[in-house]
């Protein structure tokens, strides 16, 4: 299986995601001529870069209305050494990172009505769940726990971290069971698929060329940022680098939030008493409102912006008229690694490298998702991909 080159690069360690990094107001700043926007070499990858930006034009594979069984530019494998003779009695078991955020609670909650869905129909047996709490060491555990149970027929990882837990994923491979690894990569190719869309890349770009489309020359940027040393983020913050360095916008910084709404109002306050901000750059758009409110409560005019396809951000954008625009990394990914993990045990051909699309949500499309998602709380992600599953909607509604 290919490992996609943007997950080779440098991972940083446990201790900063937990520990994060947050600034001042002037960490960060860029120089106002774009002299320090180059790419990070221990972060940017040319030719993935390149080949992300590109599966964004590519039509992918796969029923037009399940995205969450398309693929992008698939090699498909044979399966047929792990074929079940009743995959209907077979023990699906599945190592989860954690469910710490709301796109990743969003994301079980369809996961689990996907498996509902196989179980009722007789395609899959038990459904057996480990959840890790973010913590590299308890998820090695719980995969060492499913090998050694034997009773895994087929085995799905999240995994917490990419080096960290590589280890663990060639343990579960060495078992003889099929590991089908999704959402985060890790630096082995021993799986039978690695489900995941496009990347951080198209993600970041697509944010920032939207920034630089509906900017005037010299308009002033403020980006914000989760933590260092992510690499999904770091990839994201590097595409808009890129992006940038070949604009004319003058970025006045950037900042650490630590995805906090409280800090996220806080630094875009003090930015804003230093001068105008006309656009905002996030690597994740949760929590955009706070930044938007920042201008509410300073009295200025709303920002051209970038968040997420995140309800509560898509609601304000709408109710406001906002100039904005949602990446998204697609949440109903979560459905894919149950079908896929079927398939294989039914001896099906499956995608090595199951890329699935990632679009981000425009004003033409953004009503069309509200009206879909209407009775979902805000931290729902629109992009969940569950219209059509057993519990909705309220398997959603009543998280």
């Amino acid at each position: 299986m290919h490992v996609p080159r943007v997950l080779l690069a440098g991972a940083a360690g446990l201790a900063l995601v937990l520990s994060g990094c947050t600034g001042d107001a002037s960490d960060g700043a860029a120089d106002g001529n774009g002299a320090d926007l180059t790419p990070e070499e221990e972060w940017f990858d040319q030719e993935e870069f390149d080949r992300q930006l590109a599966q964004r034009d590519i039509e992918p594979e796969g029923p037009e209305d399940e995205p969450w069984m398309q693929a992008i530019e698939p090699e498909w494998i044979d399966t047929s050494e792990w074929e079940f003779d009743d995959p209907g009695e077979a023990t699906v078991c599945f190592s989860n990172a954690s469910v710490s955020n709301p796109w990743r609670v969003t994301g079980f909650i369809t996961m689990e009505q996907q498996v509902e869905e196989l179980q009722d129909a007789g395609e899959i047996g038990d459904f057996r769940v480990s959840d890790a709490s973010d913590d590299d060491n308890q998820q090695i555990s719980d995969i060492q726990a499913f090998v050694d149970s034997g009773d895994c027929d087929a085995i799905i990882i999240s995994p917490s971290t990419t080096a960290t837990m590589t280890p663990a994923v060639e343990t579960a491979c060495e078992s003889g069971v099929p590991v089908v690894v999704f959402d985060r990569g890790v630096n082995t190719d021993c799986a039978v698929t690695f489900i995941h869309p496009i990347g951080g890349y198209a993600y970041g770009a697509d944010a920032a060329e939207f920034l630089v489309d509906s900017l005037e020359p010299g308009s002033r940027v403020l980006a914000l940022r989760i933590l260092p040393g992510v690499d999904s983020l770091e990839h994201r913050w590097a595409a808009a680098q890129a992006v940038f360095d070949d604009s004319d916008l003058d970025i006045i910084g950037y900042e650490f939030t630590d995805g906090d709404g409280a800090q996220i109002k806080d630094l875009v306050s003090q930015h804003l008493q230093r001068g105008t901000i006309d656009g905002i750059w996030m690597d994740a758009g949760d929590g955009a409102v706070a930044g938007l409110e920042a201008f509410e409560d300073a009295g200025q005019e709303y920002p051209v912006v970038s968040g997420e396809d995140e309800l509560s951000f898509m609601r304000k954008w709408q109710e406001e008229e906002l100039d904005a625009i949602a990446p998204v990394y697609s949440n109903f990914q979560w459905r894919t690694p149950v079908l896929a993990a079927n398939m294989i045990l039914q001896g099906e051909e499956v995608p090595e490298e199951w890329v699935l699309p990632q679009e981000a949500v425009t004003e033409e499309t953004r009503d069309e998702l509200l009206e879909v998602n209407s009775g979902m709380p805000s931290l729902h992600y629109a992009r969940f991909g569950g219209q059509d599953l057993p519990g909705f909607p309220e398997a959603w509604e009543d998280r």
